[in-house]
């Protein structure tokens, strides 16, 4: 199937095998009207993820290691395909939130060839295919994927061991670093040169956005949670993703977790990450948050700071008031 919505993260879907890409809202007038789209020829990278990755490590960590290794504009014109032992190990939530960021490294699209875990992931929801139906479409879903001989116009090789828990620490996606390494000065985040990110003080949290407010994120935020509470002088939100993923938060019974911890549970929607409706940063507070842009004025205050990481790490900064890395508090 070929995907397009009048937002840039409509890849996402490229987690279950599907070409997907946002376009501007005059293209999207053409595609109810016509049911086309004229499109330029697409690129292909490959993004090759060798071995595995290590404990606390998750995909939004791998996605921003991606955009600093390759930049904004790395992917610029192509289809990311995302392939190695590392991408079939994770989930399709996790599957999601990787092709969901293709974006901010320049690509129009990212997706993944369909496998067991897709398939096992998609049957007998309420819109997947049904009695023979789903038989016949997993036959043809399982013929997409690229040749061995598939020629790239960019290839990308990443060693899944070089990536640790990675924090932005600027005003765009590709200035991340890894939670040990050492920060450049940057006067409009108020970080000093030479610097380690671990213990940059936070005043607000979000844990939500079309990148990391999945079933499984919101399971790895409980697990922190309960057994600690939001920082004196914090607020934290949890934003769930979806009507079905907030369903299914209140039969974990986690709902009762967050707010035991002093996190606000909301009601599912976009919230903080673009500072839609009140939920908006003040004055120059900085935000941890899983979202996927960093951008001045991006969550509501032209002198507010965000800091991207991880759902996991976003719990520890909301627990501990500061940038912590989120392996050290689990062995607490």
């Amino acid at each position: 199937m070929t995907i397009v919505c009048g937002d840039s993260h409509t890849s996402t879907h490229g987690a279950f095998g599907a070409l997907a890409h946002g376009i501007g809202t005059s293209e999207v007038e053409h595609v109810l009207a016509t049911q086309t789209l004229r499109a330029r020829k697409m690129k292909n990278m490959a993004v090759d993820v060798s071995g595995a990755l290590a404990h606390g490590v998750t995909a939004k960590d791998l996605a921003q290691h991606l955009i600093a290794k390759i930049g904004t504009a790395g992917g610029t014109g192509c289809v990311m395909e995302y392939r190695g032992e590392a991408i079939r190990a994770l989930t399709m939530e996790g599957r999601m939130t990787l092709c969901n960021l293709s974006i901010e490294g320049g690509a129009r699209a990212g997706l993944i060839a369909p496998d067991e875990v897709t398939f096992n992931y998609m049957r007998g929801r309420p819109s997947a295919p049904k009695g023979g139906a789903w038989e016949m479409a997993e036959r043809h879903w399982r013929t997409l994927y690229s040749d061995d001989d598939a020629a790239w116009d960019q290839i990308v090789e990443i060693n899944a061991a070089d990536i640790e828990p990675t924090v932005t620490w600027g005003t765009s996606p590709e200035q991340a670093i890894p939670l040990s390494a050492a920060v450049r000065a940057l006067d409009y985040m108020g970080l000093t040169a030479g610097a380690k990110l671990a213990g940059t003080p936070v005043q607000r949290v979000l844990i939500g956005s079309c990148t990391n407010s999945r079933i499984e994120d919101l399971r790895a935020v409980a697990d922190v949670a309960k057994a600690a509470r939001v920082a004196d002088g914090g607020r934290a939100r949890v934003v769930p993703g979806s009507g079905l993923g907030r369903a299914l938060v209140y039969d974990d019974g986690m709902d009762e977790i967050f707010t035991a911890a002093g996190f606000e549970w909301r009601e599912p929607g976009c919230s903080m990450c673009l500072a839609m409706n009140p939920d908006k940063l003040q004055g120059d507070q900085m935000s941890a948050s899983s979202s996927n842009r960093n951008f001045k004025g991006r969550q509501g205050s032209s002198t507010g700071r965000t800091l991207l990481m991880s759902p996991a790490m976003v719990v520890a900064a909301a627990v501990k008031g500061q940038v912590s890395d989120v392996r050290e508090l689990s062995k607490a």
